[in-house]
Order: C-alpha cells, then sequence, then structure tokens
C-alpha cells in the first residue's frame, strides 16, 4: 500500500461520466482517491454516499474526490448513477489501478477499504486502511485536509 511520501502511480482511465482521468490531470490540485470492494453492498453504499454528501464542501476547498473499485466500467457507471455519485468512479475491472496502489487483496480479485489525499505535486500526504470502520475513512480526509491547510499557513 502506498505510503505518506509516495508519489502518485502514473495512471489513466476513463470515469463514469465518460472523461478521461489521470495522475497527470489530478496533479496540480488536492486529490483523494479512496478505493471500495464492491458497488452496491451495503458498506460501499454507505462510504460512497459519504463522499458523495461531503464532494461540494470538498470542491468548494479545490479538492477532487475519485471512486475505484474493481467492478467492470458499466456496473460502476450503474453504481454511481444508482447512489446519485457526482465526483468521477472509475472501474478498475484489470486490477490495474488496486495494484499501482498497493490495494488489492493477495487472493481475491477485490481491493482493500483504502484511501489516499494527495498534495497538488501527487505526494500522498494521508493514507489509511479501514476494512470495518468505514465512517473513518471521510473523517481521516478532513482531519488530513486540515493539518494539510496549517502546514500551508
Amino acid at each position: 500500500m502506498l505510503k505518506v511520501g509516495d508519489p502518485v502511480p502514473e495512471f489513466a482511465a476513463e470515469t463514469t461520466d465518460g472523461k478521461p482521468i489521470s495522475a497527470a490531470l489530478l496533479r496540480g490540485r488536492t486529490f483523494v482517491v479512496f478505493f471500495f470492494p464492491r458497488a452496491y453492498t451495503p458498506g460501499c453504499v454507505r462510504e460512497a454516499k459519504a463522499f458523495r454528501d461531503a464532494y461540494p464542501g470538498l470542491r468548494a476547498r479545490g479538492v477532487e474526490v475519485v471512486g475505484v473499485s474493481t467492478d467492470p466500467h458499466a456496473t460502476q457507471c450503474a453504481f454511481s448513477e444508482w447512489a446519485g455519485l457526482s465526483y468521477p468512479m472509475i472501474g478498475d475491472s484489470s486490477c490495474a489501478l488496486a495494484r499501482a496502489f498497493g490495494v488489492l487483496w493477495p487472493l481475491f480479485s477485490v481491493t482493500k477499504r483504502a484511501t489516499f489525499v494527495f498534495d497538488g505535486a501527487g505526494i500522498v500526504r494521508a493514507a489509511f486502511h479501514f476494512e470495518v470502520a468505514i465512517d473513518r475513512h471521510l473523517s481521516e480526509v478532513h482531519r488530513a485536509l486540515g493539518a494539510m491547510d496549517l502546514v500551508a499557513v
């Protein structure tokens, strides 16, 4: 799993809104990438909707959010629409992103529940992995962003 100080792995993908996304396109702004095991499962729905509800406030601070699971692109698109998600989502059925970020379970083709906060240079400023404490992901994102704001002052 990526650690604080690591650079964002190079990647390129199509999001659920049909737009391209890549590490290069995200650099220059603070961004959050969260991985979740499977669309439509109760915990993943709760996490995705928590980020959905927080997204307007995060965007107001200049923060982009990207959600990723190993579901196929079509499933991720349907899940995004069903859950009313306004941030970009990526279906990583090839597991390429999960491997690059170090969050693929060794024996399964699903991701660990992990979240990364990157600064504008694409460097990990916070990384956490909570499988059961789902609500901690968003609270830790807010805490990390607050610490980054203090550093910038």
